[in-house]
């Protein structure tokens, strides 16, 4: 059956939360590991664009909630443009990701772009428990070598390791994957040192005009104690989103 993001695009993390196009099965056992990460890049990437309307809260270690609004919008595999609607002191924070590992973030305070260094690539993106890597378009079967731990109750369970070439702030990943859509519901993410960093879960499935999307993904950072909901509210498929969108001049827009 056809094909998220990753992620992690989220993400690495946000890719897996994009929706996938059914694909044929395949027996499990006739499927290599990196076979299985190619067809979870499939399935995230299947429309040739993609826009969501997304409400997020987010929860401190104390349990308080704070609610935020944003659009997120992507084309083909590498480039997703993230921008917060509401609240007002959040709307126009705009994150934008292009090919090649470039990502660019607007603060419409200091009506300034800035390209994001590699060295902060780990920070929180505007106070949410997703980082500015895990926001960025990405390929998982580009940028991570894969082993298949186990498949058990029709679910794929992976190791991805960062190949040589790929930077990341993250020394693993595990993912699960449900084995008849390729779809990741969860991944627990590891630092440097095989700590546990932070897990994202993606509940609610659902399948819209042939492709899958999770209406609900979470990301908790285990080590601070806070979380990141998000609710996809609006979902658009295939709409013909213009290049423009995806450049630094409509950043500020």
């Amino acid at each position: 059956m056809k094909k998220p993001f990753f992620i992690f695009a989220l993400c690495t993390g946000l890719l897996l939360i994009l929706p996938g196009l059914l694909l044929p099965a395949t027996a499990a056992g006739s499927l290599t590991a990196g076979e299985i990460m190619e067809r979870i890049d499939r399935t995230v990437s299947a429309p040739r664009d993609q826009e969501f309307h997304v409400k997020l809260v987010i929860t401190d270690a104390k349990g308080n909630e704070s609610h935020r609004e944003m659009v997120m919008m992507q084309k083909g595999t590498d480039r997703r443009l993230v921008k917060f609607t509401a609240p007002p002191e959040q709307r126009g924070i705009a994150f934008l990701s292009l090919p090649g590992g470039m990502t660019y973030l607007y603060l419409p305070a200091y009506k300034q772009t800035r390209r994001i260094a590699s060295h902060v690539r780990n920070q929180k993106f505007a106070g949410t428990d997703f980082s500015y890597e895990d926001m960025e378009a990405r390929k998982y079967s580009a940028d991570w070598n894969a082993k298949l731990l186990v498949e058990e109750e029709g679910l794929y369970r992976l190791e991805l390791t960062p190949k040589e070439k790929t930077v990341t702030d993250y020394g693993r990943l595990i993912v699960e994957v449900r084995a008849d859509i390729f779809f990741p519901v969860k991944i627990e993410f590891f630092d440097k040192a095989n700590r546990p960093r932070k897990v994202m879960t993606q509940n609610k499935l659902e399948q819209i005009n042939g492709y899958w999307i999770a209406r609900e993904a979470e990301m908790k950072d285990l080590q601070a104690g806070t979380s990141s909901k998000m609710f996809f509210t609006e979902v658009k498929f295939d709409s013909g989103l213009s290049d423009d969108i995806f450049t630094e001049r409509y950043l500020s827009r």
